[in-house]
């Protein structure tokens, strides 16, 4: 089995010692100087968007190719939640993992996708596009040898490992929009959640 680079303990800041899901959901410690100050999240730098109509209808273009390529939607999730853990992007962490859990997805599930590998939630499909997923995210020092290459054939024929790749092409297209206009994390509602009230 394919071995890429093992970035996962350190994406969450993990404590040894500790459950994934405890480092996930452990409030802040206080430090030495008992700071109170509340977390400050950058400004939002611009709207995508709304600047540029046609850039984002290019991107939703690719979105909707996704959409209807055939690939299992629980699957595409798995695929955009682990991307956006690799790149950091906090915004779309938070949209994909509230919209894995609108669509019926695990908890369990969601918070193993940084360790999927020592875990027995996946199946050998959802393992292959994850192992996919995390060699074309991280494309410039990986290479996407043959060797990876014929693990992923195992799972996906020709139609639908282009569909995947372009799963992972978008998704990353996706975390470097939002990270470069820093999107505001937290702001994103699932289309099948009521808006929240002001």
């Amino acid at each position: 089995m394919l071995q890429p680079a093992r970035l996962l303990l350190t994406e969450f800041n993990f404590t040894p010692g500790f459950s994934m899901l405890q480092t996930l959901t452990a409030k802040p410690s206080n430090t030495a100087n008992k700071s109170t100050a509340p977390r400050v999240t950058p400004p939002s730098r611009l709207d995508a968007g709304h600047v540029d109509p046609k850039a984002y209808t290019a991107m939703l273009g690719l979105e909707h190719y996704v959409k209807s390529s055939g690939l299992e939607p629980a699957l595409v999730e798995l695929i955009k939640l682990r991307a956006s853990i690799m790149n950091g992007c906090a915004y779309c962490v938070d949209m994909h993992t509230k919209d894995a859990l609108a669509a019926g997805e695990t908890p369990q599930r969601l918070f193993a996708v940084p360790v999927w590998r020592e875990t027995p939630f996946f199946s050998a499909r959802e393992r292959a596009a994850l192992a996919w997923t995390e060699i074309v995210t991280d494309v410039s020092r990986t290479q996407v040898s043959d060797e990876a290459y014929a693990e992923v054939r195992t799972e996906f024929d020709e139609p639908s490992l282009v569909a995947l790749t372009m799963a992972v092409v978008v998704i990353n297209s996706w975390n470097r929009l939002a990270i470069s206009f820093r999107t505001p994390v937290g702001s994103y509602v699932p289309p099948s959640q009521p808006e929240p009230q002001a």
